[in-house]
């Protein structure tokens, strides 16, 4: 069923893109606010999985993380992740509408759960 889906942004995100999120009404968790700084990856990840958020990431750790869990077939609802260079060659309002194009999917994260944001230009 097409709609939005709850979040859980990693420390890597930056700030406009979460606030973007918000603004727009997204559910999102930011990991600096759900745990304290230094925290693991993969503590961060099995919390997002324990909530049915879909992690939103740019961090490499986090997308190596999340193909560690599909390979061991391990439940998590998503992650949605892009390199961090593409924050050079993307305004902010690229990451949003893309979050808005992925919420209007049946299931964006079926069959397979790491989406990876390009920039359209």
């Amino acid at each position: 069923m097409a709609g939005r889906f709850r979040l859980y942004a990693d420390a890597n995100i930056h700030g406009p893109v979460v606030d973007g999120l918000l603004r727009r009404g997204w559910d999102i968790v930011r990991a600096v606010d759900a745990c304290p700084e230094g925290t693991d990856d993969e503590i961060h990840f099995a919390r997002a999985a324990a909530q049915g958020r879909v992690v939103v990431s740019n961090d490499v750790d986090m997308k190596n993380l999340a193909e560690k869990w599909f390979d061991e077939e391990r439940r998590f609802t998503g992650l949605i992740w892009w390199p961090k260079e593409h924050h050079r060659r993307m305004r902010v309002g690229d990451f949003l509408e893309a979050f808005e194009e992925l919420a209007t999917q049946d299931d964006p994260f079926r069959p397979y759960p790491i989406i990876h944001v390009k920039p359209t230009r």
